[in-house]
C-alpha cells in the first residue's frame, strides 16, 4: 500500500454536507491521479485515497442518482 504525504493538504467540505456538523465527507484537490476523502467530525482519522478516475466515476454516479437508497 502507498502512503502519501497530505500533512499540507488543503480539505473542502462537500457541497451537500449541511452546516451543522453532520455527516461531512471532505476531500482534498491537487493530488495526481488521487483524491484524498476524510470525514469531517474526525480530521486527524483515516483518510481514504481513490484513483481519481474511479472518483469522477463516483461523483458522476451520485449525480445521476443512481447510487440513491431507496
Amino acid at each position: 500500500m502507498r502512503e502519501y504525504d497530505l500533512s499540507t493538504a488543503h480539505w473542502r467540505k462537500s457541497s451537500y454536507s449541511d452546516q451543522n456538523g453532520g455527516n461531512c465527507l471532505e476531500v482534498s484537490d491537487a493530488h495526481p491521479g488521487i483524491v484524498p476523502v476524510r470525514d469531517s467530525k474526525t480530521p486527524h482519522g483515516p483518510v481514504l485515497t481513490v484513483p481519481a478516475t474511479r472518483w469522477t466515476a463516483f461523483v458522476d454516479a451520485v449525480k445521476a442518482g443512481q447510487l440513491d437508497a431507496s
